[in-house]
């Protein structure tokens, strides 16, 4: 089984090259700090654009999502229902190293129920904290025993997928390398789609 190291780059040996059809990120669930939980994220050139740090599993309630040189983007956190989970995003905005977190949620992610439908996995993602309006909307469908998943928006219109992360000659890598791959639409936000991936992670033990 290949093994990924932080010392080489990841990418460059093992990925196939980025398409017109959309942009690919490896997602390589380790932490970058030694003994660390969390991720670090690669982008096509095997450069680190996005990472988790320091986080464990008895404060897996807020997760910060940062760059590489630790300014953190987006704040993660879970609000406990009676029923059903739910995560909340708050954006970090601002400039240089003065940057402050806005007050009010950029985003929800709530589970839907999985009575009926116990072998797929669905989270329904609104903006702000109306969860009755009729906008475009964004669903995350995954499995719960798999690390596979993507984003759509609306109904059926792919976004994002998740999948086992495979070299260009077909090597299965880990189970701890994942792709991403968005889709080339626009106007859409990778870091917005990287944050919906990391709260699916969450709310399924996978990272």
């Amino acid at each position: 089984m290949l093994k990924v190291s932080p010392e080489i780059n990841l990418l460059s040996p093992l990925s196939c090259a980025e398409t017109a059809r959309g942009h690919s990120y490896t997602i390589w669930m380790k932490s970058l700090l030694f003994n660390g939980c969390g991720c670090t994220v690669f982008d096509s050139n095997g450069e680190i654009v996005y990472r988790i740090d320091n986080y464990s599993m008895k404060c897996r309630s807020q997760v910060h999502l940062m760059n590489l040189q630790g300014k953190v983007l987006v704040s993660l956190r879970r609000k406990k229902l009676q029923i059903f989970e739910q995560w909340e995003g708050f954006r970090w905005t601002g400039s240089g190293d003065r940057t402050r977190e806005k007050e009010k949620p950029w985003f929800q992610v709530r589970r839907d129920c999985r009575i009926l439908r116990r072998s797929v996995s669905s989270c329904h993602v609104t903006f702000g904290c109306d969860y009755k309006a009729k906008k475009k909307y964004y669903r995350i469908i995954g499995f719960p025993e798999r690390s596979e998943f993507k984003i759509v928006l609306g109904e059926n219109q792919l976004v994002a997928e998740v999948k086992r992360k495979q070299s260009c000659g077909g090597v299965v890598l880990g189970k701890d390398v994942l792709s991403l791959k968005v889709e080339a639409l626009a106007q859409i936000d990778h870091l917005l789609i990287m944050a919906l991936v990391i709260v699916y992670g969450l709310m399924n033990d996978k990272l």
